[in-house]
């Protein structure tokens, strides 16, 4: 089985109890990720891995929103989520997007570095598709920079079961890519990042 096979039948599962499982446990971590981008009216944002559509209502309006997810599950969840912008949700992979380069002024990338099968090739496709000075807001969980601990890389074969990866650091996967930092924060007790980028 093919890693993006094994990660779609891991999503199918999570489906129908993720939003009443993890909702409200990320809610504010996403908002306050959203909002530290300053999105203007006249924006295009995408969402690579949009999930059940969790971030949609918090986004503002704003001129265009795309997501995309490789579970039809999940797609079909985040149809449903409504916002202040109604999005066009397309069956894909965030580490090939289909859209052209500099399509977009925003890229949210919420928990989708660690589940992708490669977090930097979701990262990288996120600056193709950015136009320069495009912004990009992560939240997500990366290990320390100096690498992981015995213990962090055992959990993770429990994790990455369950679809997501608790070992990759966050600096390996902006290196030598055409971004700068602009700020962090930590949240959920300091178990995740939000980290937002400016695209060069």
């Amino acid at each position: 089985m093919s890693e993006h096979a094994r990660l779609r039948a891991v999503y199918r599962r999570w489906a129908p109890v993720y939003d009443r499982l993890l909702g409200p446990m990320f809610r504010d971590a996403r908002r306050r990720s959203i909002d530290g981008m300053a999105l203007r009216p006249r924006d295009a944002v995408v969402l690579p891995g949009v999930g059940t559509g969790l971030d949609l209502p918090l986004l503002p309006p704003v001129a265009r929103v795309a997501g995309l997810d490789l579970t039809p599950e999940m797609l079909a969840r985040a149809r449903r989520a409504g916002g202040g912008t109604v999005p066009s949700l397309l069956f894909g992979d965030a580490q090939r997007m289909p859209f052209h380069d500099g399509a977009f002024d925003a890229a949210v990338l919420h928990l989708i570095l660690s589940v992708a099968p490669d977090g930097r090739s979701v990262l990288a496709e996120a600056c193709r598709v950015l136009r320069p000075r495009g912004r990009i807001a992560i939240f997500d969980k990366f290990a320390p920079e100096r690498g992981a601990t015995p213990l962090r890389r055992a959990l993770n074969t429990v994790t990455g079961a369950a679809g997501t990866e608790i070992t990759r650091r966050f600096g390996a996967m902006t290196e030598g890519l055409p971004v700068e930092q602009l700020g962090e924060e930590s949240a959920i007790r300091g178990a995740y990042r939000i980290v937002w980028l400016r695209r060069l």
